[in-house]
């Protein structure tokens, strides 16, 4: 073949690589120009936050609707389309005068195209290539959405800092516009299955799968079981049962399912058109791809949870510096998720993962001794190298191993349930982490001051009084100014705030310990995923038409 055949032959996974860039940057972005947004809009940080957790919801509750939608209108018009409302929704973002259009233009109309986008990507994978061409195209697939995800701080930072945060929003309108008139002609067209869609099942599924995600996003603030600092209506807590809220709004979430699940079952025995038919879960390709998926995700949301905490609040660096310090994260990505493309046509999936695995926790444990206040860049550096090795090798596996289970009528349902799995995975990943830290800051400061014979009894009272409800995640020169405000004297502030920053190291260096101890477990799980190299006769499967 030559070389001007095989760049061609790379050129639709490079449009569709573009495309999942752009939808994995969006969010990491706004994460952080949260200060930036706030001010230009006139805003509060609530606001902005409103508007993450709204776009979150939106992508869980649409995911599966639109892997749906993408067999039934045809794989690249749904990309297209999707492409049209995100790039109209990335124009009324840039152009936002309050939060009011924000919500409007990122959460809803932005998070509608994304759904659309995000599995019809997958599917178009499946449809252009096969045997050992689809696991490298899943493999770079894997990479570039790492590498969105840990070089969105690099990119909001600068962009944020040297221009404004509309520039970002402004620029993806012209990437997407440009994907539309060049590179849309460039990817396959498989013609649609076509078939419908029941209301009932959208309503049901968008329903379940929003309860279940907004109570995990909410977790950290609200409390797990007990209330920590549960929503207010009308003046009154909500707290039912005298618990949070939380874990009735996530089992609401599953009884919906729950219930979809059986109108679905009995839908398909009769030959009709679920919205996702319940047998595609009982393929073991596929839900032990969908549970590697998600446990991975809820690594990855684990640390971009947890580091970014530790650079920009512990260390008080901007948003440009913490991005340049996650920055060996991505580069490795990219790089192990080509190499573990290509490993995977030799070594068995199985292996490939595990060893990924390892690597990662060897990474995470690295990062864990960097977590001090005498912050050592190069070691963190070649911590965060080391754990986007691991996670590349990951991550450049799952996408062919769920894909590949199917048949090519299947793909946009598998596509949905893999960006379904991403989302839950990185949600879990950032309530279960950051309940870890929260607990972990709010007994180790307690219990520091607790001890210290030097602190009077009566700031000692007035710590446990004020910290009874948890204690958030601040800066030194933020818990100083707090017990300035509090009447303290200068010797008590200074030894009352080291005592915060003292556990607020230990509980990031736990919470990131956990982490590590959770990529670890994933060895379990990767037991069961093919044993066979990727491409071979038994890996791509077919298993469902």
């Amino acid at each position: 073949m030559s070389s001007q055949a095989k760049i061609g032959k790379w050129t639709p996974v490079t449009v569709l690589a573009i495309a999942q860039f752009i939808m994995v940057l969006d969010t990491t972005v706004m994460n952080v120009s949260i200060s930036a947004v706030v001010e230009d809009l006139n805003t509060t940080v609530s606001g902005v936050q409103l508007a993450i957790t709204s776009y979150a919801l939106v992508m869980a509750a649409f995911m599966l609707t639109g892997g749906r939608l993408g067999d039934i209108l045809g794989r690249r018009r749904a990309f297209a389309i999707g492409l049209l409302i995100y790039g109209a929704g990335s124009l009324i973002t840039a152009l936002s005068p309050n939060l009011s259009v924000l919500l409007v233009g990122w959460s809803l109309v932005e998070g509608l195209g994304a759904t659309l986008v995000m599995p019809a990507i997958l599917s178009l994978v499946s449809a252009t290539y096969s045997g050992k061409d689809r696991a490298i195209a899943y493999g770079i697939l894997g990479g570039i959405a790492g590498a969105g995800a840990a070089a969105g701080p690099l990119i909001g930072g600068y962009v944020t800092t040297t221009f404004s945060w509309r520039y970002v929003f402004a620029a993806e309108t012209v990437i997407v516009l440009g994907l539309l008139a060049i590179g849309l002609r460039k990817v396959a067209n498989p013609a649609p299955k076509g078939g419908r869609i029941s209301l009932v099942d959208v309503a049901m599924t968008a329903s379940g799968m929003a309860a279940i995600v907004l109570g995990i996003l909410q977790a950290s603030r609200w409390g797990f079981i007990l209330p920590t600092s549960p929503p207010v209506v009308n003046g009154t807590e909500i707290t039912p049962l005298g618990l949070s809220p939380v874990p009735f709004i996530v089992g609401i979430g599953v009884l919906i399912l729950a219930l979809y699940g059986r109108r679905a079952t009995r839908s398909e025995a009769r030959d009709g058109q679920p919205l996702l038919r319940p047998s595609l879960l009982g393929i073991s390709q596929m839900r032990n791809g969908l549970s590697m998926l998600t446990s991975t995700q809820l690594v990855l949301g684990g640390m971009f949870f947890t580091l970014p905490l530790f650079l920009q609040v512990t260390l008080e660096k901007d948003a440009l510096q913490t991005g340049i310090e996650i920055l060996p994260l991505s580069l490795a990505m990219v790089a192990s998720s080509v190499v573990g493309s290509r490993l995977a046509i030799k070594y068995s999936t199985r292996t490939v993962v595990m060893a990924g695995l390892l690597v990662l926790s060897a990474g995470l444990l690295i990062l864990v001794g960097t977590i001090s206040p005498d912050f050592q860049s190069t070691e963190f550096s070649i911590g965060m190298a080391i754990a986007g090795t691991g996670l590349g090798l990951v991550i450049s596996q799952l996408g062919n191993v769920i894909m590949s289970s199917v048949d090519e009528n299947s793909t946009g349902e598998a596509g949905g349930l893999q960006g379904t799995a991403q989302n839950l995975g990185m949600a879990l990943g950032t309530a279960l982490i950051g309940g870890v830290l929260m607990a972990g800051l709010t007994t180790g400061f307690k219990d520091r001051v607790a001890s210290d014979p030097q602190i009077p009894a009566q700031v000692q009272q007035l710590v446990a009084s004020e910290t009874k409800d948890g204690v958030q995640v601040v800066s030194k020169s933020a818990a100083v100014a707090t017990a300035q405000a509090a009447g303290l004297t200068p010797t008590e502030v200074e030894t009352v705030s080291q005592h915060y920053m003292d556990a607020q190291i230990a509980a990031l260096r736990k919470a990131l310990a956990v982490v590590a101890m959770l990529a670890l477990l994933g060895l379990f799980i990767a037991k069961r995923l093919p044993a066979e190299p990727a491409g071979s006769a038994v890996n791509d499967q077919t298993s469902l038409g």
